[in-house]
Formats: structure tokens, C-alpha cells, sequence
């Protein structure tokens, strides 16, 4: 993998982190975390969908490694709806 793979990888990772956030609708974080969440929701995501037996709906590819787009968004708001419920305030 070269480095501008690499940079594309982590760019459409941001993205994927920073959609998932604004879905669940609890932020931490700045462009590291999103980058986290990306690869993270992407993990979590791909292994629910192979899971539950659903198809990957969106795949990006890069340098030979593929990337679930849709899943990812959806692992990385999962991520960030159990985070921001565990680090709520209570009264």
C-alpha cells in the first residue's frame, strides 16, 4: 500500500467516523476520533452484516483492500450511540 492509499484510506475513514457522529448525534472528539470510529465502525459493521447475512452495499477499493462504506457508518454510529450513552451524566 503506498501513501497516498494510505491518505485516501484514512480520508474516506474521517468521513465515515464524522457521518456516523452526526448520526447518533453525540461528538467527541476531532479529526482523530472520526479516523477511529471509521476504522472501527468498519470492523464492527462488516462483521455484523456478515453476521446477519446482508449484502455490502457500497465497497470502496483501495490498493487491493476493500472498505465498507455503508457499514462502517453504520458500526461508527453504533460506537458513538454506546459511547455517549455510557458517558452520559446522570442526576
Amino acid at each position: 500500500m503506498s501513501l497516498f492509499e494510505f491518505l485516501i484510506l484514512l480520508l474516506v475513514a474521517g468521513v465515515a467516523g464524522s457521518i456516523g457522529q452526526a448520526i447518533a448525534g453525540f461528538s467527541r472528539g476531532g479529526c482523530l476520533v472520526s479516523i477511529a470510529l471509521g476504522f472501527i465502525g468498519a470492523l464492527i459493521g462488516a462483521w455484523l452484516a456478515r453476521r446477519l447475512g446482508l449484502p455490502e452495499l457500497f465497497v470502496l477499493r483501495v490498493g487491493g483492500n476493500n472498505f465498507p462504506i455503508i457499514w462502517s457508518i453504520v458500526g461508527a454510529a453504533l460506537v458513538v450511540a454506546v459511547m455517549g450513552f455510557l458517558s452520559r451524566r446522570r442526576p
